[in-house]
């Protein structure tokens, strides 16, 4: 593989207490971390089985997120009777950077014969979109101009909030989630430098990427 058919380098992300060396290590240790492909967007994402569709919205969603449920990287054990994990999601794009196209939840889960399966869900998602026969949503759309690689903020949204309940959940079964949020199609950095330079873009490179953040896992464990 040649450097450009590759995109820039990513970005971790810790949700530490406060900015020191023990504070970030314990954050490290606890895997409540996530990372980005090179953008600076924000995600906290909390599981539990007593969450309700409007904690996305509260004021204190962390505090409540920590006393009812577990962070990205935690454990779920045994679900109550008759109870699905719930997770509640919390994204905001990057202060500089593009807007969001959608959330997603992956899925995955062992059945009874060991054989692992994924499924991805979009949970949230910006513009009046709606999924198709498929259940695939559409594309959000493409602003960006390559003679200038530039794009706007036209489509989108700064923020994406979401609740989404497993809709089937195997009390039995060994499962994780995780979350994924991308952003809206930007320049990539192969078309930044065409311009700068004043070169042809080489054939068969994208001229645009949707740069996207990936959280922890969140493990259920009967």
């Amino acid at each position: 593989m040649r450097s450009y058919q590759t995109s820039a380098s990513g970005l971790a992300a810790v949700w530490a207490r406060e900015n020191t060396r023990e504070a970030l290590w314990d954050a490290i240790a606890r895997k409540e971390v996530y990372a980005t492909t090179g953008t600076r967007l924000i995600v906290r994402v909390f599981a539990g089985y007593d969450f309700a569709p409007d904690d996305v919205h509260r004021p204190d969603f962390a505090r409540r997120g920590y006393q009812h449920g577990v962070p990205m990287g935690g454990d779920l054990w045994t679900a109550p009777a008759g109870k699905s994990p719930a997770l509640v999601i919390r994204a905001l794009r990057d202060v500089d950077g593009a807007n969001l196209d959608r959330v997603q939840v992956v899925k995955g889960w062992l059945d009874a014969s060991g054989k692992l399966h994924e499924k991805v869900y979009d949970v949230a998602w910006s513009g009046n979109r709606k999924p198709g026969a498929d259940g695939k949503l559409p594309p959000v759309g493409n602003t960006v101009n390559v003679a200038d690689a530039s794009y706007t903020n036209t489509i989108g949204e700064p923020m994406l909030f979401a609740y989404w309940k497993d809709p089937s959940f195997d009390a039995g079964e060994r499962a994780f989630y995780y979350v994924r949020v991308i952003e809206i199609p930007t320049p990539r950095w192969t078309t930044y430098d065409a311009k700068f330079f004043k070169v042809e873009l080489p054939k068969g490179v994208p001229t645009a990427i949707q740069d996207r953040a990936y959280t922890s896992p969140i493990w259920y464990t009967p």
